[in-house]
Formats: structure tokens, sequence, C-alpha cells
């Protein structure tokens, strides 16, 4: 599909202003690409849900019904082929809320929990603000490409303090897609050691055509039986306002454990839209997502394609399967100028061209060379992204 190529649904421009997006606050004449929200209009069949509801005209608390159970786990065994007993499905607020109730259900304090950077920064809040302490697994990185280093993960793993493990499957900020290889790995080593798995799939339904996600308890019953999978529609669908997230645990002493956890926490009780985005998302909007799996793909190979042909090898956009991030290599506009890190091109980008990106530092390991583009948004903004991206680079070498 190529950029010239558009779908009413996700090419029609959308104004955000007036309505508090976080995004979106920004002054005339930036054009915020960073925070991980979407600017498309979520799935019809969602818009009507919520309308349904609200024209009933009231809003008390409300029940997860089975229904929510249903839908959750018809959409795992429908798109990844995974077996998921209704039954073992907990509603959260968020799955934040969700990761940082298992660091404190699943550990005690001062024991360790293993992350990959470069990772989603908000994993390291989640440990270190619970009186835990990170311990880094870095990805390798050679030839554009990221990998798991295991020998580091294993002996990481063999200390007697590291209780857990949080995985982000799809990876966030790399977008790669995990193989059944390394899933099955990353398995067979924590349960060696004892070392209980949370993973993150929240980014797992976007993915290039053709490509299909692997969830990391869909590999074998090892896997299984010491994972908790954390996810949600918010990424996909573009509902993180509506705050509806859940996750999956088939062990059952790990399950009550997690779920008295969120309890506790009070992360376990939906607003009363949650539940009915969720079920519309779920039952009726497999062809939206096909479609907007169609249109980041397209985004992102134009934005790969632009930075191969006229970024004077300043920039590359890392190759990826999944998400709708772009990551962006900056070190050849840094060996360029000298610098070490992409964070003073980041703040260039914004004073000179108005874009405003993440830059990569926050999620540690290499990320300090690397800025995040999120390219879920029309043909037109992305066109307009790059085109600042590639004049802030150029300004950028030249000073």
């Amino acid at each position: 599909m190529d950029i010239s190529e558009h779908l009413p649904q996700f090419d029609l421009p959308v104004d955000r202003s007036g309505i508090s997006s976080m995004k979106w606050d920004v002054t005339d004449g930036e054009l915020p690409m960073w925070v991980a929200d979407m600017d498309f209009r979520t799935a019809p069949a969602i818009r009507e849900a919520l309308s349904g509801r609200v024209a009933n005209g009231t809003f008390g608390y409300t029940d997860v019904p089975a229904a929510w159970n249903d839908a959750v786990a018809g959409w795992w065994r429908r798109r990844y082929g995974m077996d998921v007993d209704p039954g073992h499905v907990t509603f959260t607020t968020g799955v934040i809320p969700a990761i940082s109730s298992l660091v404190r259900s699943l550990t005690n304090v001062a024991e360790k929990v293993v992350i990959q950077p470069p990772v989603y920064n908000i994993f390291t809040n989640s440990i270190v603000n619970n009186g835990r302490r990170v311990l880094d697994n870095p990805l390798r990185y050679a030839d554009g490409v990221y990998s798991i280093d295991f020998d580091d993960l294993e002996a990481k793993l063999v200390d007697p303090l590291t209780r857990l493990m949080i995985l982000c499957n799809p990876q966030n900020p790399s977008g790669n897609v995990w193989s059944a290889d390394d899933l099955a790995h990353i398995g067979a080593l924590c349960a060696a050691h004892d070392v209980t798995v949370i993973s993150d799939e929240v980014h797992c339904d976007v993915v290039r055509p053709g490509v299909v996600h692997t969830p990391f308890a869909a590999i074998n019953d090892v896997n299984r039986s010491i994972c908790v999978t954390c996810s949600s529609p918010s990424k996909a669908f573009n509902v993180a306002g509506l705050q509806s997230a859940y996750f999956i645990c088939d062990d059952a002493g790990l399950r009550a454990r997690a779920v008295r956890g969120v309890n506790t926490d009070e992360v376990a009780e939906p607003n009363d839209f949650a539940v009915f985005s969720t079920i519309a998302a779920y039952t009726a909007s497999d062809q939206w997502l096909d479609d907007l799996c169609r249109v980041v793909q397209r985004n992102k190979d134009y934005v790969a394609a632009r930075l191969d042909a006229d970024a004077d090898e300043l920039l590359r956009m890392v190759a990826s399967d999944s998400t709708y991030l772009a990551w962006i290599d900056c070190s050849g506009l840094l060996g360029r100028v000298g610098d070490i890190t992409a964070e003073r091109f980041c703040e260039h980008l914004r004073e000179r061209t108005g874009l405003v990106l993440s830059y990569g530092g926050i999620y540690g390991g290499n990320g300090s060379r690397f800025l995040r583009m999120n390219l879920g948004t029309c043909a037109g903004l992305v066109i307009d992204g790059v085109r600042r991206l590639l004049e802030g680079a150029a300004s950028y070498a030249r000073r």
C-alpha cells in the first residue's frame, strides 16, 4: 500500500483540539508525534456501543459481565490461536496499573525484576516506586536488528533475589516481534530459576500484514504455568482514555495472588464505558483492525523509504513488524556532529521545525542514540512529519 492510497476512516484529519488531549497539548504550528496514542477515530462498533450506553442516561456502578470475559477469550482464540479460559481473565483499569500491582503481589521489597532495555520506561517506575530493584538484560543491537542476550539473561536470572521478569512482547520501542524460539528459551530459563514472567502484550494487535503475534503463554505448558499476560484494546483501538485492560493467568496459585493484588490496590473495577467498548472491539471490529494494520504499515514503509533515500545516512529507521511507532537510529547524525546522545537533536527538532518526538534515552539501553516517532496518524501528517524530520536533521548537521 502506497502513501498516496488513502482509506477515509484513517486519512481524513481529526481535530483533537479542545478535548484536553495530552498528545495535542502543543503550541500552534507544532506537530506532536510522541506519546503512543493514535489520531484515528476508534472503530464504528465501539462508537455505536458507547453511544448506546450514553443514551441510557444512567451512569452507576458497573459489573463485569460474562460477555466481557467471553469476548476477551474469543479474541485471543480467533486472532492468535490461544485457548483462554474466560474464567482466567481479570479486568483491570490499565496495563501499567496491573503491572505495578503484580510487582507488589508477586515480589517482596528489595527483590529484583528483570527488564530488557531499551524498553517502555514506565516498567522502571513500576519497579522502583514499589521498592524493588531493576536488573537490566540489555538487548543486543547489530546491523539494525535487536536480539536477546540469553547468556546475560541467564546470569541475571541465577541471582536468588531475582523473582520476576517483565517481558515486552511485542517490543516497545523497537517493534520487534519475538519468535517462538525466543519465547520458549525465555520460558525455559525463567522456569529453571523459579522466576515469574509478566508478559506485556498491549501492542500485539498492530502487526505487519501477514505477521501473526505469538503470545508468550501460547508457546507451551511451561510458559503458560509461569506467566501473567497483560493486554488491552487501548493501543489497537485508540481507547486508552476508557481505562479498560486485563490480565490472563492460568496457574491457580499465581492467579489467586494476582487477583487479590489488583483488588487490594483498587484497580479492578470498571467505569461505565470500559466493558462495552472492549466487547465491541473484540466481537465486531476485526476488519477495522485489519485495515488499520495496512495503514500503519504503509506509513512505516514510507518513513523508512524516505530516510533511506533522503537522510544522507544521518538517520535510519529500525525495521519492525509491530506497533505504530518508528524507532529511528540517529547514530549517523550524532557521529557527524560529535554528540553522544540524541537529546539535543530532539530538542532542536521541536525548536527548529515544531516536530515533537520522544527522546530514546528514557527507554534505557542504547536508546540514547534514538528517537521514537508515532506514525498512528493520517498520511498528510506522516508526510509533514518526515519533511520536518529531514529538515531538522539537515540543519542540525550544519551546526
